[in-house]
């Protein structure tokens, strides 16, 4: 039972005793205590007609724990409804296309396909992209088609339509990727920002909302801006920390006029989704048919800033203080519109701080990833190990990371065995790495079940395992060990198997529906049955890795 309905019970039980005490009569002899009343039954919330699903890009439930008690806007409202404190990304590869492909399809990426935000593959002789259509001779890895047919799982827009094609699967973002793996295979709209605008998938025109919204931006970006304010809470963490020959901790994202090339990494980006989420929204009268409809809105400045400047500085403070804010005009907007909806925010992913300010502030072991563990430094050493000479650039393709390695095309079984036995050999006697994992091996662990907390490092690869697209070997780092090299609009990253990158929060919140919270882990992959549940739709057994919550918070369940 949920704590709003221990609430309820404890309110309501001093009154249910005085209801059924024996009364006193005049003469003080007790008299029969009246018939019980039984309890009206609770009339059921009607169906809501729009599904609102946020996605906060690296929005860790570590960032949400620091700043809850600040914030004063759009947060504060989803604050008063189901709060799950404790949700997970529970598979290891903890990246924006696996974390996007789960929230909404209710299955971990050993299911979705989505095993990482690129993979190699061997037929074309390069990485492809999670989002990509490279049948296409105009994509390539520079400049992607973007597409939606690596999603091997439906998303519920997908089977919203499917049972009834009256309703709108839209989508909005400023990462393709996001709004491609929310609004899956038959999305009615679906934009993201590109160089200096809002576009689309190659074949589709841009909507007159879509048009409206990039002549505003444009205006905006062409006059420039001031530096955005630091609320007085920001103070603590407004100061300056050396990363090699630049600093990070004390910008405030001012903006010169036509700085087109950086506005994703600025919480403007992030209004500017929400503006056009809201002329979505009257453009094709969301909310207001016959059939629910699914508007997804994935907000990617959490992650721009992450990267930049890192997660414990001014500027991330800034941006989620900017950020609340515009979470609550978009929920204004739907107010004032008098839409039913129900609103869920999750995240793809957390993230970690860049290791320069971790190690100032006592976490000692925190650390950049050793040159050695990149794919070319790893090539030349296996290459020398096995004295197999690679027959195109390189041996090995991935590393540098935790993920998946792949092995160049060509190598014959007895290869690939020598190849896997020092590859494993070398990573497991280094002190970065955790653990190593052969793919064959791998792909025989059961799928993971159960409490995600409690998983093993080898559960949480599994669950973002796939024998077509997961690389021959599988390395997992250390905590603490960041990834790459860094630059000014580089400093950290996020991807491992570890609960920083992997806890979330999970927020429900309906007009009308009581609020509580709930500590105990739970999944990303329940957003999607959650949300059925809501809008009455059933699915057979096997379609969600996930489970329905019951986050109704009135006297019947969701979960019927």
């Amino acid at each position: 039972m949920r704590a709003a309905r221990f609430a309820l019970a404890s309110f309501l039980t001093p009154l249910a005793l005085s209801l059924s005490a024996p009364s006193i009569a005049q003469d003080g002899a007790p008299t029969a205590p009246p018939a019980p009343v039984p309890a009206a039954a609770a009339a059921p919330m009607p169906k809501p007609k729009l599904i609102l699903a946020i996605s906060i890009d690296q929005f860790s439930a570590d960032l949400f724990a620091q700043y809850r008690e600040h914030f004063t806007g759009g947060f504060t409202r989803l604050l008063g409804g189901a709060v799950y404190p404790q949700g997970f990304q529970s598979h290891a590869a903890t990246e924006t296309c696996p974390g996007h492909s789960t929230l909404l399809t209710g299955v971990h990426p050993a299911r979705t396909g989505i095993i990482a935000n690129n993979w190699y593959d061997a037929r074309i002789g390069r990485e492809v992209y999670c989002a990509e259509d490279e049948r296409d001779p105009a994509s390539s890895a520079k400049r992607p088609v973007v597409s939606n047919w690596h999603l091997k799982a439906p998303t519920l827009g997908d089977l919203m339509k499917r049972a009834d094609p009256a309703s709108r699967n839209v989508a909005v973002s400023a990462k393709d990727r996001a709004a491609v793996m929310m609004s899956g295979h038959t999305a009615d709209a679906a934009y993201w920002w590109l160089d200096n605008g809002f576009t689309s998938f190659k074949d589709r025109q841009l909507s007159a909302a879509a048009q409206a919204q990039n002549v505003a931006t444009a205006k905006l970006i062409d006059a420039g801006a001031p530096a955005l304010p630091a609320p007085a809470w920001c103070g603590k963490v407004d100061r300056a920390v050396p990363v090699k020959d630049f600093t990070i901790g004390t910008f405030r994202f001012p903006m010169k006029p036509g700085d087109y090339k950086t506005f994703n990494r600025t919480p403007r980006v992030d209004a500017a989704t929400g503006e056009l989420a809201v002329r979505l929204v009257d453009e094709m009268s969301l909310g207001k048919g016959t059939a629910p409809d699914l508007l997804s809105v994935s907000f990617s400045a959490t992650d721009y800033v992450g990267h930049a400047y890192g997660t414990e500085g001014v500027e991330m403070c800034i941006q989620l203080a900017q950020l609340d804010q515009t979470l609550g005009k978009l929920f204004a907007a739907l107010d004032q519109r008098g839409i039913d909806y129900v609103a869920v925010l999750s995240a793809d992913h957390g993230g970690i701080d860049a290791p320069e300010r971790l190690q100032v502030d006592g976490y000692a072991t925190a650390q950049r990833i050793d040159p050695a563990l990149t794919a070319e430094e790893l090539s030349k050493t296996i290459a020398q190990d096995t004295r197999i000479k690679p027959r195109t650039k390189q041996l090995l393709y991935g590393a540098g990371a935790s993920g998946d390695i792949w092995f160049e095309p060509g190598l014959s079984a007895s290869q690939q065995r020598k190849v896997t036995a020092a590859l494993i050999k070398r990573l497991s006697a280094h002190p970065q790495i955790a653990a190593v994992y052969d793919a064959k091996a791998l792909a025989k662990v059961p799928v993971p079940q159960g409490n995600p907390q409690d998983w093993t490092i080898e559960q949480r690869t599994r669950a973002s395992f796939d024998p077509q697209r997961s690389g021959q070997v599988l390395m997992m780092t250390q905590r603490g060990v960041v990834p790459g090299d860094p630059n000014p609009s580089y400093t950290t990253t996020h991807g491992s198997p570890w609960d920083y990158d992997r806890r979330v929060p999970m927020l429900f919140w309906r007009k009308g529906v009581l609020g509580f919270e709930q500590p105990r882990p739970v999944e990303t992959v329940d957003i999607a049955p959650t949300l059925a549940a809501l809008i009455g739709l059933s699915e057979p057994a096997g379609t969600w890795d996930g489970q329905c919550l019951d986050i109704d918070g009135s006297a019947a369940d969701t979960c019927r």
